[in-house]
């Protein structure tokens, strides 16, 4: 069945209160709770002092109205007693400030002292609720790397030099890595590197670049602590933990789901924004393709956030549409932050299932609503998501492209949705996987932005393009290695046989550009420009204005059995991709009218068309064949379905 609930914050709220919930929970279709995330100073108010006698109530509880509990491990927030009695924990800024407590995540990732707490904690209660019949699943933490991304304390400057010399073997190579001999930074010895601290200039990149590896890492050092009492005390029961949405750059994701059984996401699209969706929507495919299997929205909102300027509820039908995309993308769970509003705290004026209005209220009724429509398609749980087209993603590359000094200030998330908005408009189902993926089952691979880009990798897109793949490269793509080295010999070295080119300046723009297609089409390119050198690349479309005017601005190269697409600029993509779409023979889900998204999960012999309206007005969406909507009438297969604003269609084919 498909999970769905809420995180649960029983320690807000008396005994009778906890009663109230269970009986709204029944009504609500709520199967899964996450709970105890805040809960470190209930159960252990003092040090070494143990109360659970509550939460067992509250376990006890859950249980018996058939609920399971995605346990948490209580560590995303150490209470002030650990804090007070040892305030070296506390994370330290870049510029040398140390954080205070007062809200939550206050701990250094690489703090021996936190770490021995938590691990005494996840023991305590690991051995408590091994076996009870409420625990479903374990929680670590909660959203690392979301307040704290890294830590620049003298704890981490110890840890940072350990995972350098891992890294690195020998401190000769760490300075040719880091190509030291530049500014006179040469180390003679490990104690002589610190993090980089806010400095007079820029920062050595390189020690950037690794800095940000091994930020990601220390988290997931934290992660792995706990993950190795679970699995020993509690071996059987599946971990997870929440990634937050597109913003968290500190995490790379590939590094971090191998050790998890379950990948879940917090998603909060914007809901004054009209194109949200298409954020949401990169986000699912990517957290999904991290283990090729159904995730777990463990987090969205109700209606409104509280930490925007500006929060809006969401309008009637769009939190149930919210919900349905992550279903329709491959999400087996969806669950709210959060189950009841709190009175006080920080998050007051967040949403929750149960307002501070309680039961008789929009919110509530729509949750419930929910519930009950979930309930009704059990088999979708356990269903695939495919797709023939891969576009890459690289959490290295990404924080290498967005460092200082460069020609100009590139975003990185920014061109990744560029090239994913107009597949997704197109109905063009896309997994978003690293550049080590074997791609040989997609008939497209779009490469955005790979600004660092390893040689392996090139080996691999080298091998598909070769292999009959059709290939999209953007520019600023394989510039660096992995130690943000420019590659000598003409960029885009590592790329340049499989593209047959060779780009010789950059000419980044403030304006746009005019661009001639070859057909007589005209258009413009924005963002960014290049100096390419043909190297039996055809001209497919070239520079009309500016100082490139008659230049090649996009190319395309046979290479092996397969072709190789090149965009010195950024054109207007949608056309551009109907053609290489068409050409690679990457077909839409489903022709619908603008606005719908369809997307496809199969399982076994059986598929699922799930149609989703982002409009505001009611539309039409014409069936290749007669198939039931399982939300409205299962019996009675229809050739077409009227979709209302924000309206969802389950059909079975």
């Amino acid at each position: 069945m498909l999970r769905y609930g809420a995180d649960y914050n029983p320690e807000h709220w008396p005994e009778e209160v906890r009663r109230e919930d269970l009986k709204l929970m029944a009504e609500a279709g709520v199967t899964m709770v996450t709970a105890g995330i805040y809960s470190w100073a209930g159960v252990e108010p003092r040090p070494g002092e143990w109360d659970f006698g509550w939460f067992d109530d509250v376990m006890d509880g859950l249980a018996g109205a058939g609920i399971g509990v995605c346990l948490a491990t209580m560590t995303a927030s150490p209470p002030p007693w650990l804090t007070h009695a040892h305030p070296e924990i506390l994370p330290v800024r870049a510029d040398g400030v140390r954080l205070s407590p007062g809200a939550r995540q206050q701990f250094c990732p690489s703090s021996p002292v936190y770490l021995a707490h938590a691990a005494r904690l996840v023991t305590e209660l690991a051995t408590r609720y091994a076996g009870h019949p409420a625990l479903a699943m374990w929680h670590v933490g909660n959203e690392f790397g979301c307040h704290v991304r890294a830590c620049y304390c003298d704890e981490s400057a110890s840890d940072f030099r350990v995972w350098l010399q891992e890294r690195y073997g020998t401190i000769e190579e760490l300075n040719a890595a880091w190509t030291t001999t530049f500014w006179a930074q040469r180390y003679s010895t490990w104690d002589e590197i610190l993090p980089p601290r806010v400095a007079p200039t820029f920062p050595n990149p390189a020690q950037q670049l690794d800095f940000h590896r091994f930020s990601s890492d220390a988290a997931l050092g934290c992660f792995l602590t706990e993950e190795r009492v679970l699995r020993r005390v509690t071996p059987d029961v599946p971990i997870t933990t929440n990634f937050v949405g597109l913003v968290q750059k500190a995490l790379d994701w590939h590094r971090w789901t191998p050790h998890e059984d379950v990948v879940s996401l917090d998603s909060y699209p914007d809901p004054y924004d009209p194109r949200a969706h298409v954020e949401a929507a990169f986000a699912y495919d990517l957290v999904r393709s991290t283990k090729d299997q159904p995730w777990m929205l463990l987090e969205q909102a109700p209606s409104a956030v509280n930490w925007r300027p500006r929060n809006s509820p969401k309008p009637p039908g769009a939190m149930r549409l919210g919900s349905w995309q992550a279903i329709a993308q491959g999400a087996d769970a969806v669950l709210f932050f959060q189950w009841r509003q709190t009175s006080g705290g920080a998050e007051k004026f967040h949403s929750a299932m149960v307002p501070h209005g309680g039961r008789d209220t929009r919110t509530f009724r729509e949750t419930a609503a929910l519930g009950r429509e979930l309930a009704r398609v059990p088999e979708l749980a356990g269903m695939r998501v495919r797709a023939d087209v891969a576009l890459l993603h690289d959490w290295p590359s990404w924080w290498g492209l967005e460092l200082d000094s460069h020609p100009a200030r590139l975003e990185y998330l920014e061109t990744q949705l560029a090239h994913y908005a107009p597949l997704f408009d197109a109905n063009v189902t896309c997994d978003v996987v690293h550049p080590s993926r074997d791609l040989t089952s997609y008939k497209l691979v779009v490469v955005p932005n790979l600004y660092l880009l390893e040689p392996s990798t090139a080996d691999n897109l080298r091998a598909y393009v070769a292999g009959g793949g059709h290939l999209v490269v953007s520019y600023f793509s394989g510039i660096v290695d992995a130690c943000d080295r420019a590659y000598l010999g003409g960029h885009p070295a590592p790329l340049r046989d499989i593209l047959g080119l060779r780009v010789d300046e950059f000419w980044p723009l403030d304006d746009s550009v005019g661009v001639i297609f070859v057909d007589g089409t005209t258009g413009s390119g924005t963002i960014w420009a290049e100096w390419i050198e043909p190297e039996g690349a055809e001209a497919v479309a070239s520079f009309a204005s500016g100082e490139l005017t008659g230049r090649p601005a996009i190319t395309r190269h046979a290479f092996g059995d397969g072709v190789a697409w090149y965009l010195g600029t950024r054109p207007d993509l949608a056309p551009l991709f109907g053609r290489i779409t068409a050409e690679a023979g990457v077909t839409p889900v489903l022709a619908t009218p603008p606005g719908v998204q369809a997307v496809v999960r199969h399982g076994g012999e059986s598929a699922y068309l799930i149609l989703l309206n982002h409009g505001t007005e009611p539309v039409t969406v014409d069936l290749p064949q007669a198939a039931p909507d399982l939300l409205t009438d299962p019996s009675r297969p229809v050739r077409e379905v009227r979709l209302a604003p924000r309206g969802v269609a389950v059909l079975k084919g």
